[in-house]
């Protein structure tokens, strides 16, 4: 095969030797706008080591990459930071074809990938264990629930890389391989958008993890994330906004999110909109008929209020409104207020069901769900301006807007 893919050198002995995926537009029912990556690493020495792996249909990309600069069956080692088969789908066959020595994961991940492939002969590693392969000195931290639970970190201490798995990544595919060489507003935006929909229920770990680092204080050059750009500048800068993040500080920015079917809900909306800006706050609109889910939890991640409004049908809550509720839910968001409102015709069930479904995610009530027969008239639109209010009324303390 004629070699179309080289690796891209990341330090003196690091290569990267992912994968980019251009047309990839959903992850998990995320919406991969901008594509994605896989990112696999190769360390170079006496005994070439294979950290990570990428999707399946991309493994001859990966290989081409690798045998751009060393012959692929010299490779002794294989680290498996994660099992998830974005990054170990086509480990099989990197075993199969190049025999390694060894392959390693953390204990959990052993037996995922066990249970994934069948494979047997992985060798776990411990939390905090250091080890030398061919004069690299590695060592292994875990990361359990950051996002799996065989999640791991891994440290090269020559070129002061942290191999960090899916913490501190984004879904952006690019022909540029580090953030520095990306406009910042963009990168920002994807690792808040990957923030939001992937590590957003595991922030207590996050913050766990942040404070170990700092204890570690490990000498960093890199952190060589497996999705997107590669961090080489900025490092104290993603760090920190993952703990802006996972403290999920409210903000005077409102949410609110509905959907219409013949224009009522839609005009409750706009009333609840200019009460949260006669109130003082700052409103984020998001109408479900155009809006995705993922940026819905994207827009939440710094928002301090909810609001979500849905017409009736079939005596239930708009489909779209229960699709984004229940995505919402499995990512657990905190510190929330809200309410909720929407029209009916000759059954109101549906105000109540998005009441209860954002009591289920923890989100404060502030005022009681409005509710319109039919079109609403000018009582109606008053209520819905005057829980715009309340809602902006708690806000009043925080600062930021959240954009």
């Amino acid at each position: 095969m004629d070699q179309v893919f080289t690796a891209q050198q990341v330090t003196d002995h690091v290569y990267w030797v992912g994968a980019v995926d251009w047309s990839i537009r959903d992850f998990h029912g995320y919406s991969t706008s901008r594509g994605t990556s896989y990112n696999a690493f190769l360390i170079l020495g006496d005994e070439p080591i294979l950290v990570d792996t990428v999707k399946a249909p991309f493994r001859d990309e990966m290989f081409q990459r690798i045998a751009s600069v060393i012959e692929p069956s010299s490779i002794r080692h294989v680290i498996s930071n994660h099992s998830e088969m974005d990054h170990s789908g086509c480990l099989p066959d990197v075993i199969e074809r190049i025999r390694p020595r060894t392959v390693f994961a953390s204990a959990k991940g052993a037996e995922a990938l066990a249970r994934h492939f069948g494979l047997s002969g992985v060798q776990a590693v411990a939390d905090g264990q250091a080890m030398t392969l061919g004069g690299a000195e590695l060592r292994f931290y875990e990361t359990r629930m950051l996002h799996w639970p065989d999640s791991m970190f891994t440290y090269y201490a020559a070129d002061r890389v942290l191999f960090s798995s899916d913490a501190f990544g984004m879904h952006l595919a690019g022909t540029q391989r580090f953030t520095d060489e990306m406009p910042w507003d963009v990168v920002e935006q994807e690792c808040a958008k990957y923030y939001a929909n992937i590590l957003l229920p595991f922030s207590k770990l996050v913050l766990k993890l942040v404070g170990r680092l700092e204890e570690l204080a490990l000498p960093l050059k890199v952190i060589a994330c497996d999705h997107g750009p590669i961090w080489r500048e900025g490092l104290d800068r993603i760090v920190e906004l993952y703990v802006k993040w996972a403290t999920q500080a409210p903000t005077r920015k409102a949410v609110v999110v509905y959907d219409t079917m013949w224009g009522s809900t839609a005009r409750m909306a706009q009333a609840v909109v200019e009460g949260l800006v006669a109130g003082g706050a700052w409103a984020k609109v998001l109408p479900m008929g155009g809006s995705h889910r993922s940026d819905v939890a994207t827009e939440i991640l710094d928002a301090g209020a909810l609001l979500v409004g849905t017409p009736t049908l079939n005596q239930n809550l708009f489909p779209t409104l229960a699709d984004v509720l229940t995505y919402l839910k499995g990512l657990a968001p905190k510190n929330l207020v809200g309410g909720a409102f929407g029209s009916y015709g000759w059954s109101s069930k549906a105000v109540g069901q998005v009441a209860d479904a954002l009591e289920a995610m923890g989100v404060e009530a502030v005022a009681e769900p409005v509710e319109s027969a039919y079109v609403p008239d000018a009582q109606v639109l008053q209520r819905c301006r005057a829980l715009g209010r309340a809602v902006a009324g708690r806000l009043a303390a925080f600062g930021g807007d959240g954009a």
